[in-house]
């Protein structure tokens, strides 16, 4: 028998028949799933020095025999090594150990050769990531698995960490110890981080050991002394429990002494206590009797039992002053939440005959469903949702048959149609929220019913695409609107975007005496058919284009050269002298400013500024889905902003048609400040019997771009029919 990788010394002392016992536990070895695991087993122990592995997947199987889980688990983590050294094809393993536990080792297989480090600029990165979550969701038993073959490679490399080790934890920390807290798995969570940082940071590591074993003795004798106490007291009420010390992680302390920079002799939580009982209302009981018996501090009471983690852990917590004046952490649970905030989904795996997973485990990972098709690959979005702890900002829905659908906040009816299923929002013309219509771009709330009405043909619309319609709010969904566009054939990408040029210049009152080739060059387009493609496609948007028109016009009528002198004959700017591409903060001076990242602003582009926390003004483009988007009680931070040289403003006249109803001039007025335009004048005229009413407004505008966007602005509200741009009086 080989043990070559196998470090547990309980199992190298164990024969094949007594690690047979061993796994299989009180389960039965005459059934079918016994036999399979016996035949596994073999194969494991025969395969295990060829395949490659760092790790010994007996090592892995105690791992996760520790975290209860069901036999094909056990079966598939000793199938990784055969299937890998090639001695069992997939149609041979289907055969053998059945479709369910086939799947589960290949897919396993996948996670355990391919690495998921954090993007550095490389687009491959994010498609990685989504190639886990796409295994996870087939089953969610192979993350499970992943998870523990990298706790036993930690182990490992932890002895002798090289390069290669110090790669790997901070892929640990980045990427795979989030996933295992989505899941919920503190067990492995915990062990990850801990072993992450001794490798990352082995000075800082053996500090907090150190200093943690010097108070050891003297820190365990206060803890048993406070529990021992709490437990009399409870029995005094008649209440059953269990108290105990509760041992904190090196990685959380390092983590919270660098949040609150402290030192460890000042974190308070060092001392800590859970108390595990029957009942949900006996933790709210127990609750009162350790805030009656000591003084609590309110800031430090959370409770996850009402409002859960979005990875589903449920406890009290909260900290009172003990003797001798120290504080003392104090949790409180059941036995359900604390197998759960131990094992995670591993705790509610209670599988059925034919292998399929309960409710309360597809509830568990719901939260992870939604980050599956995320299209844009080049960016580290992805990664930062995986990171996020916890979630925030959701929304939760109903679908008609009563399945909950978990949402962005500012999700849309359009955006829960395409979290259903991509041909529904493809083909949605409508929705119904708790039985009223409702326009397609409402904010969806926690709680409501949302029905999706659709057509039997058609596709999306190129509106649902603009971030000033407010049609979606969702990377995914937009993503999938773009990917229909591209999927069109050229041509009709061609004739789209001649007529959405047309129209705006239409609208715009502009076109004539255009350089089509040269809007195209500036666009960074070889030909102006290219750029009507671009367009058609969803890829670049009207407003985009009316910004660079401006340019164009307003370079004609200056009789300036795009080309910018050769460097050395330039005369050097005086001090406090603007630039053209410099940005002014009006009445402001002397503020850092930047170009957000997330719209990346150009000379001209009509631009908003954002006073961020430390890092001065954050520039975007008006039109910017993240300003569009953004809550309100943040919009009291955006500020007007605009180029080093004032623009010269034109003041121009619109009409508008719409149905006349209460609110609508202040939703117009509201508009036009939205969008920083200075408003001059206005005229109204209202029609008594149709209720129609017809608007003339007179504004100022520095270029094409501040229109376009407005125009899109205006369209939005409902009631309002047409928006044009009136010739000038001669």
């Amino acid at each position: 028998m080989r043990h070559s990788l196998l470090t547990n010394t309980d199992l190298q002392g164990l024969d094949r028949d007594a690690l047979l016992r061993h796994f299989a536990g009180s389960q039965p070895l005459d059934d079918a799933t016994g036999l399979q695991l016996a035949e596994a087993l073999d194969q494991a122990l025969e395969a295990v020095d060829t395949a490659g592995l760092e790790s010994h997947p007996l090592d892995v199987a105690e791992i996760l025999r520790h975290l209860n889980v069901d036999r094909q688990t056990l079966i598939a983590t000793l199938l990784v090594p055969v299937y890998l050294a090639d001695l069992l094809k997939p149609a041979e393993l289907e055969q053998r150990f059945g479709a369910a536990v086939a799947r589960l080792t290949t897919n396993v297989a996948a996670l355990v050769r391919r690495r998921f480090e954090a993007p550095a600029g490389r687009p491959e990165q994010a498609e990685r990531l989504r190639r886990m979550l796409m295994a996870m969701v087939d089953d969610v038993r192979a993350v499970l698995i992943k998870l523990a073959f990298r706790v036993q490679h930690l182990r490992l490399l932890v002895r002798e960490p090289d390069e290669g080790a110090r790669i790997l934890a901070q892929e640990t920390l980045d990427v795979i110890a989030p996933l295992a807290n989505r899941l919920g798995v503190g067990q492995l969570k915990w062990e990850m981080e801990d072993l992450a940082l001794r490798i990352l940071e082995p000075e800082t590591y053996r500090d907090i050991a150190v200093g943690l074993e010097e108070n050891r003795t003297e820190r365990e004798s206060y803890v048993e002394e406070f529990a021992q106490t709490l437990k009399t007291r409870l029995e005094v009420d008649g209440i059953e429990a269990r108290v105990f010390g509760r041992p904190k992680h090196i990685y959380s302390i390092w983590k919270k002494m660098q949040r609150k920079r402290t030192s460890l002799s000042e974190l308070y939580d060092l001392r800590a206590t859970r108390v595990i009982v029957d009942q949900l209302a006996t933790c709210y009981t127990v609750l009162g009797i350790v805030h009656n018996d000591w003084r609590h501090l309110p800031s430090e009471f959370d409770d996850y039992i009402a409002n859960p983690k979005d990875n589903g852990y449920q406890s009290l917590h909260t900290a009172v002053v003990g003797p001798e004046g120290k504080v003392v952490e104090v949790q409180i649970r059941t036995r359900e939440m604390d197998d759960f905030a131990e094992l995670g989904v591993a705790a509610h795996w209670r599988y059925k005959e034919g292998g399929r997973e309960d409710q309360a485990l597809n509830r568990a990972i719901n939260s992870l469903r939604q980050l599956l098709e995320a299209a844009d690959n080049n960016d580290q979005n992805l990664l930062d949702e995986i990171q996020s702890e916890p979630l925030h900002q959701r929304v939760f829905v109903l679908t008609p048959q009563g399945e909950v659908l978990d949402l962005s906040q500012g999700a849309t009816p359009l955006d829960f149609a395409y979290a259903v299923h991509t041909e529904v929002g493809h083909r949605c013309r409508g929705a119904k929220v708790d039985g009223h219509i409702v326009p397609l771009t409402y904010k969806l709330k926690s709680g409501e019913r949302v029905e999706i009405l659709t057509t039997r043909e058609g596709g999306p619309s190129r509106d649902w695409l603009s971030p000033a319609l407010g049609y979606l709010n969702t990377a995914r969904a937009r993503s999938k609107v773009r990917t229909w566009f591209r999927q069109q054939h050229q041509d009709e990408h061609l004739a789209t975007g001649k007529h959405l040029f047309d129209r705006e210049c239409q609208r715009l009152g502009c076109g004539h005496n255009l350089d089509r080739s040269a809007l195209a060059e500036a666009m960074k387009y070889q030909t102006f058919d290219e750029l009507l493609i671009a367009l058609g496609a969803g890829d670049v948007t009207t407003a985009q284009i009316a910004g660079r028109i401006s340019h164009q016009l307003r370079d004609a009528r200056t009789g300036e050269q795009p080309a910018t002198p050769p460097a050395p004959q330039r005369p050097r700017r005086h001090e406090g002298e603007a630039k053209p591409d410099d940005i002014r903060i009006r009445g402001v001076g002397g503020l850092l400013t930047t170009r957000a990242q997330c719209c990346n602003p150009q000379t001209g582009d009509p631009i908003i500024g954002f006073i961020t926390r430390g890092a001065g003004v954050s520039v975007h483009r008006s039109d910017c889905v993240n300003i569009l988007h953004m809550p309100e009680d943040k919009r009291g931070r955006l500020i007007p902003v605009s180029w080093g040289e004032e623009p010269e403003r034109e003041a121009i006249t619109l009409e508008v048609d719409a149905h006349d109803r209460p609110g609508l001039l202040g939703e117009v007025g509201n508009a036009f400040s939205e969008c920083g335009i200075n408003l001059l004048r206005v005229n109204t005229e209202t029609n008594r019997e149709d209720r129609s009413v017809r608007m003339e407004l007179e504004a100022e505008f520095s270029d094409l771009g501040e229109l376009s966007h407005l125009f899109d602005r205006l369209q939005s509200l409902s009631s309002v029919q047409t928006v044009r741009r009136l010739p000038p009086n001669p």
